[in-house]
């Protein structure tokens, strides 16, 4: 039977929402806020932690505002909705519906979070005639793989190749200079310096606004003189033709300039400005089959307002499907029901289409995301990645007391964690207070106060599983057999063994004849000895449970849920294991101590384990962590990839 519906839809979208496209994209990052107020401190940055903002409530609003020891900054980053391919460990090419990276993308290519400060962010590329973004960008520019080689395939970067990658473009992709004002002018003289414009419509420019006077046609010549970029000095002159407020004036050097009566051409303007307009072309460019798997990794600070803009530019390889896409953070608090990404209470993004979700950064943790439209379908296609928030402790300057500084968030209300008022309480502070002090390098895992969640290298590890014949049914226009999904690819961060332990991107030849980075995140674990690594492991999987076994260095398990393991009264719940269990949604946080022996902080019976000193370390070599169920260390055949990878004590 001949499907009409689809046609009248394709009409429909033809005639109506093509025209709209280009204005739809749109990107937000501010540089100030109520809560980081640029007034106060720079948002491009972040500060070292004290003790809580000061508020106030000013006196003509009812608001509390900081007005000093601001916290935080404003981080941004956007992402396309689309689809790709991925290429698994025996060599398959699997289509996905999936998420790509529209910001970061120098630094999602080496491994790193794409989230940026905004003054990364709001920078234009750098266009000229040798130095444009490709679609493929920047595989395409980057790494591109040698002449000869096998379609997706691409060696380890080279140093000269990183060096080139580390100065690629971070900023947000086709953001653009944006005229917001541009009207024709009617009349314009000249009394001495002063130029009076009268404009064909009321004017919305003010004193102290740039203004371009421009010429449109190609020699056009009756503004000769006029043209440039120039202060408006006066609003509302009175004139022969208009109402006082169709006409400004502004100073010019130039002097002796004739009048001109109905300009054909000439027109005044607001000053370009980057406002959030972007030129559809290049994400279009970028975006189309640029899929990663794991979606782009995202990386934010307590207290952080976070901009993220997902920009949907279709599905190539469906063109049938109209699929809307969201962002849904798992298991992270949001203020507002209107950006939690379920469609039912806030929105989903169309074709052509972006939206900017708003975050205030919850408690420290590992916390994954997804998209929310028909969650088992688009979660199995690839529609997956994980977000981590850094705890406040570490911004504590090097030499400061931990116990002190988890002592001054219970000053802040949004975030106070204590067990006697409340009993929710999922950080309390230790159970005894303590002297350690914040190391000189390092970082921690959560707000312990005690210094147990230190590790010195921290690895995003994230599980999922791919149903082939449910990817393959996706891209022929076939039913989905939901009921038969059933895993048979198993992945560390979207790759298979041997390739978890490839170093840098993998590329994969898509469906447009161009290479993408469509593994962007190797799964090798690097260790010196004596050392401690955190693992941040989320389980994204749809049907399936997944194990995790190290052998010969023990797994600390000190968090799960993005919550502390910290009982009430303050005890640390942490326990020592060679295996962990997840279901789909869960996240743990583990860390692999290569020290067998540390000495304690102090003299004191019963004082913390230093973690920055090690008198024992484990042998170097190279460790493994794998999956004991031995039908998730292939994928779909036998001696191909698998659910395992290396950690190197060296």
């Amino acid at each position: 039977m001949f499907n009409t519906r689809g046609w009248i839809a394709l009409g429909l979208l033809s005639a109506f929402a093509v025209p709209a496209m280009a204005q739809s994209f749109r990107v937000q990052c501010p540089t100030s806020t109520i809560t980081h107020p640029s007034a106060l401190r720079d948002n491009s940055s972040e500060p070292a932690y004290t003790g809580p903002t000061t508020l106030s409530a000013p006196s003509a609003a009812t608001y509390q505002a900081p007005t000093a020891n601001v916290n935080g900054a404003i981080k941004c980053q956007q992402i396309g909705g689309g689809d790709g391919y991925a290429t698994m460990g025996d060599g398959t090419q699997t289509y996905l519906f999936s998420f790509g990276p529209l910001s970061g993308l120098a630094d999602i290519a080496t491994g790193k979070p794409g989230t940026q400060f905004p003054n990364i962010f709001n920078s234009a590329f750098p266009v000229s005639t040798s130095n444009f973004l490709a679609p493929g960008d920047p595989a395409t520019t980057i790494a591109v793989a040698p002449v000869g080689a096998a379609p997706g395939s691409i060696p380890a970067l080279t140093t000269a190749q990183m060096s080139q990658l580390a100065g690629f473009y971070n900023g947000a992709i086709g953001l653009d200079y944006n005229v917001a004002n541009t009207y024709s002018i009617y009349n314009i003289s000249e009394s001495g310096n002063t130029v009076t414009v009268i404009l064909n419509a009321q004017s919305p420019f003010v004193p102290g606004d740039q203004i371009v006077i421009g010429q449109g046609a190609a020699g056009a010549t009756d503004l000769t003189g006029y043209t440039g970029t120039f202060t408006v000095t006066t609003a509302g002159v009175p004139n022969a033709f208009f109402p006082d407020n169709y006409a400004f004036q502004y100073t010019n050097p130039t002097t002796g300039l004739a009048a001109v009566t109905e300009s054909p051409d000439g027109t005044a303007s607001s000053a370009p400005a980057l406002d959030g307009h972007v030129d559809a072309r290049q994400i279009m460019d970028v975006g189309v089959m640029n899929g990663n798997i794991p979606a782009p990794l995202m990386a934010i600070d307590e207290d952080d307002e976070f901009f993220l803009t997902l920009t949907n530019v279709g599905m190539i390889m469906r063109p049938d499907l109209f699929e809307q896409h969201t962002v849904h953070f798992h298991g992270y608090p949001n203020a507002s029901a209107f950006y939690d990404g379920v469609p039912d209470a806030s929105v989903a993004i169309n074709i052509g289409a972006s939206f900017t979700y708003y975050y205030l950064s919850p408690d420290a943790g590992t916390y994954f995301w997804h998209c929310h439209i028909t969650p088992p379908e688009h979660l199995q296609m690839g529609m997956v990645g994980q977000l981590f928030v850094r705890p406040r402790q570490d911004r504590v300057a090097a030499g400061g007391g931990l116990y002190s500084a988890r002592q001054q968030q219970d000053l802040d209300l949004r975030t106070a964690c204590v067990s006697a008022n409340d009993i929710l309480s999922s950080n309390p502070l230790p159970a005894t207070a303590n002297t350690v002090s914040r190391a000189v390098t390092g970082r921690y895992a959560y707000n312990d106060g005690d210094g147990s969640t230190f590790y010195n290298v921290d690895y995003p590890l994230q599980i999922h599983g791919f149903d082939p014949n449910f990817h393959f049914v996706g891209m022929t226009f076939n039913p989905e057999g939901f009921a038969d999904m059933k895993d048979k690819y198993f992945l560390l961060n979207g790759r298979s063994y041997p390739d978890t332990v490839t170093p840098g991107p993998l590329q994969t030849q898509s469906a447009d004849g161009v290479n993408h980075f469509s593994q962007p995140l190797p799964a090798i674990i690097k260790i010196t000895p004596g050392q401690r690594a955190l693992l941040r492991i989320s389980d994204l999987d749809v049907s399936e449970y997944q194990t995790l076994a190290s052998l010969g260095i023990p797994m600390q398990v000190i968090g799960y849920n993005a919550k502390l393991l910290r009982d009430e009264a303050g005890n640390n719940l942490y326990y020592t294991t060679n295996s962990i269990t997840l279901g789909g949604g869960e996240s743990l946080d583990v860390i692999l101590d290569t020290c067998a022996v540390r000495p304690t902080v102090g003299a004191v019976a019963g004082a913390p384990p230093d973690y920055t000193t090690c008198t024992t370390p484990l042998p170097t070599g190279t460790y493994y962590l794998y999956t004991p169920n031995l039908d998730h260390l292939s994928n779909d055949a036998e001696n191909f990839g698998g659910l395992m990878t290396e950690v190197r004590v060296n």
